[in-house]
């Protein structure tokens, strides 16, 4: 479900004053209409661009089935951060304390580069829940660098045993973008099938909001790096919507 952009100076962090002065202030917590409307547009990035906004759920990595649970808890956060919002009706476990309040999906395609298209997420977090929930994942990169997670299969495959799978994660040094609080990069691969799939994301975050763009490699081509002017365009579109 994820995607990328243009980049300031800075490498991967999860907080700091030096990210608080380079992002602008906290910036206000949006409602769920606005943080739609603060999505990227095809005219924001130029020819050649074509966005797509996607209800939740309807991402294109994941089971596709519910909400997919850490088999350590400490990893359920790096879940929740990548994997879009379960769509109505799914079945799942509840929601848990670090899911947004609101939450819009897009996809990013790119004429001139077909595979390497990026999927991403606007989180909208109460308080200073998405700094919180950043640092949690900065502190994961060592606990669940191997790790396991299940989901219930998909809706249309009813009786099928729930689905098991491995997770292996690393973080990937990712400069900071213009108008963002502070960025992590990692990439997760989904072992559940015959052939392994990578997904590299970034995720900044931008005041009471998160960021996330990720795109995905399958077998041994490896996921590329997220179209950074697709992450700074967006970055810079929400940093204003929350000084608006």
């Amino acid at each position: 479900m994820l995607g990328a952009l243009l980049l300031a100076t800075g490498c991967a962090t999860v907080d700091g004053s030096a990210d608080r002065a380079r992002g602008g202030g906290p910036g206000r917590e949006l409602s769920a209409a606005e943080l739609r409307a603060a999505v990227v547009t095809d005219a924001d990035l130029g020819p050649g661009y074509t966005v797509t906004v996607m209800t939740p759920g309807h991402g294109e990595t994941g089971s596709g089935g519910g909400r997919e649970v850490a088999d350590l808890p400490v990893c359920q956060p790096l879940l929740d951060a990548v994997t879009p919002a379960v769509a109505a009706g799914a079945a799942s476990a509840p929601p848990g304390p670090a899911a947004p309040y609101a939450e819009t999906d897009l996809g990013v395609a790119r004429a001139a580069d077909p595979e390497g298209s990026v999927y991403g997420g606007l989180l909208g977090y109460r308080g200073d829940r998405a700094a919180r929930l950043q640092a949690e994942l900065g502190g994961l990169f060592g606990p669940c660098a191997d790790f396991t997670s299940t989901a219930p299969p998909p809706p249309a495959e009813k009786g099928r045993k729930e689905v098991r799978t491995r997770h292996r994660l690393s973080r990937n040094d990712t400069p900071t973008p213009g108008g963002a609080d502070a960025v992590t990069g990692f990439t997760l691969t989904n072992e559940s099938g015959s052939v392994v799939l990578a997904q590299r994301a970034v995720l900044a975050r931008v005041g009471p909001a998160l960021v996330v763009f990720s795109t995905v490699g399958v077998g041994p081509a490896p996921a590329p790096e997220p179209d950074g002017r697709v992450v700074g365009q967006q970055v810079a579109k929400l940093r204003a919507a929350q000084k608006g």
